[in-house]
């Protein structure tokens, strides 16, 4: 089985900076896509920035310029550093993998962390 476990997450004043991290476990052999999704009460998850096994990179429009992913390949691990943190980052933010192959399994599935939770005072 696989394990995302994020760290991270807090309280921050508005124009400051967090660094999410996440951690995938298990018998990975690989993993194509690593990122982060956050979620508001009442609406669904949706993508924040996801990088590929490549470094390929994927940012949403509303966090262009102020928020950098990546990744470290040989440790499983996806981090996500925030700057210039505005009210409206305020979230619980979902660490995702896609396409992870373990071993002895023929087909590829995605796995979600627990959720860290960010929130940004004005």
């Amino acid at each position: 089985q696989v394990k995302l476990v994020e760290s991270g997450g807090g309280l921050v004043q508005s124009g400051g900076s967090l660094r999410l991290s996440c951690a995938a476990s298990g018998n990975i052999v690989s993993i194509s896509t690593m990122g982060w999704y956050l979620q508001t009460p009442g609406l669904k998850r949706e993508l924040i920035a996801e990088i590929n096994s490549d470094g390929q990179m994927d940012f949403a429009d509303s966090v262009k310029g102020r928020f950098t992913i990546s990744r470290d390949n040989v440790k499983n691990m996806v981090y996500l550093q925030m700057d210039n943190l505005k009210p409206e980052d305020t979230a619980v933010y979902w660490c995702h993998a896609g396409g992870v192959r373990i071993t002895g399994r023929l087909y590829v599935r995605d796995y979600w962390g627990q959720g860290t939770q960010v929130t940004v005072s004005s």
